[in-house]
């Protein structure tokens, strides 16, 4: 009889961030690599994500604190319990492995909410003092949690999606037409959220006279008033998106991982990322970078890449070569090692 192991899957959400890509895109590979049952913990509206060797345990849509609970229940007999965005159990019954995304909360608690940086402390402190492994998406993050927690932990780093790829012309032309972009532009991607420090972004492109345009929801930070705002943008166009922008700009002053611009990387773009956190080990040679904050600093690297077609080149050369360092199925057979590690043979 196989194994059974029991996944906390409550933090999938249709579309969504890079947790919500982990967990997907581990699911999704992760039946044909371990021998076990898999079952996971999916809120009600997720439950289309899982595929069909995954075991659905459907909880009402919830979230925040209300979400945070339900994952403190247990998800029924199994041979192990993984977390796959740090919540365990309170009473798992089996051995565990949190994967922890970053560490945030404690890093730059100024990006959250005095009760929800507080709230998730807690949550996270408890999960990395109880979880029999741990799982970190870096190397940068696998310090912190050492430095922090005295833990150690396991680096394994998260990969493009599969539909993250070169796109054609035509696609690109088309995303062109769709959104009215201009002729040259930089791209932002992601949440407009403080800690993404948009706003500097945006003067930087001012002083080197290039449109910005944003793609995603508008978080706790002002959207810049002369940006393009496209807003949220289907999966589908964020490969031609990524393939139309001259730039793909990622100013970000804290990241655990940093998978939007491993993902620009993956569909040929030339990026300029923040040097921070995790983002100079996970993007390499193949990015350009700025110190963080550093308004002056953006703006000169962007001209430099605008007025230089032959390092812009080399540099959407790079990236596909990094961008391929990543991939999903070994992402899931170092997650099955560390199941092994724990006794459980899959």
């Amino acid at each position: 009889m196989p194994a059974r192991i029991a996944l906390n899957a409550l933090a999938l959400r249709p579309g969504g961030s890079g947790v919500q890509t982990y967990i997907r895109e581990l699911l999704r590979v992760l039946p044909e690599t371990v021998d076990a049952e898999l079952v996971a913990a999916v809120q009600a509206d997720a439950v289309d994500e899982l595929p069909e060797q995954v075991g659905p345990r459907v909880h009402p849509v919830a979230a925040g604190a209300r979400r945070a609970l339900a994952g403190l229940r247990g998800l029924g007999p199994s041979d192990l319990v993984h977390g796959l965005d740090v919540d365990l159990p309170l009473r798992p019954g089996a051995p565990t492995v949190a994967t922890v995304h970053d560490l945030s909360v404690f890093d730059v608690p100024w990006a959250f909410s005095r009760h929800r940086a507080a709230g998730e402390r807690l949550l996270v402190r408890r999960s990395l003092h109880r979880a029999d492994a741990v799982i970190a998406v870096s190397a940068f993050t696998a310090q912190r949690v050492r430095d922090l927690m005295g833990r150690d932990a396991v680096p394994i780093p998260l990969a493009p999606s599969p539909d993250m790829r070169p796109p054609g012309p035509g696609a690109v032309e088309a995303v062109r037409r769709r959104y009215a972009l201009p002729g040259r532009f930089v791209l932002h991607v992601g949440t407009i959220e403080p800690r993404k420090d948009v706003a500097s972004l945006a003067e930087a492109c001012r002083q080197a006279d290039v449109p910005l345009v944003l793609a995603g929801a508008r978080g706790g930070a002002t959207t810049p008033a002369d940006a393009k705002a496209l807003g949220y943008v289907p999966r589908a166009d964020l490969a031609p998106l990524y393939g139309a922008a001259t730039v793909v700009a990622y100013p970000s002053l804290y990241e655990g991982f940093g998978l939007p611009p491993v993902e620009a990387m993956a569909c040929g773009a030339v990026v300029l990322a923040s040097r921070a956190a995790s983002l100079p080990e996970v993007l390499g040679d193949a990015a350009a970078f700025a110190p963080p904050r550093d308004v002056e600093g953006l703006a000169d690297a962007l001209t430099g890449l605008l007025g230089d077609r032959d390092r812009r080149a080399q540099l959407a050369r790079a990236a596909l070569a990094q961008a391929a360092r990543y991939s999903w199925p070994a992402t899931a057979a170092a997650t099955r090692d560390v199941y092994r590690s724990l006794g459980l043979c899959c």
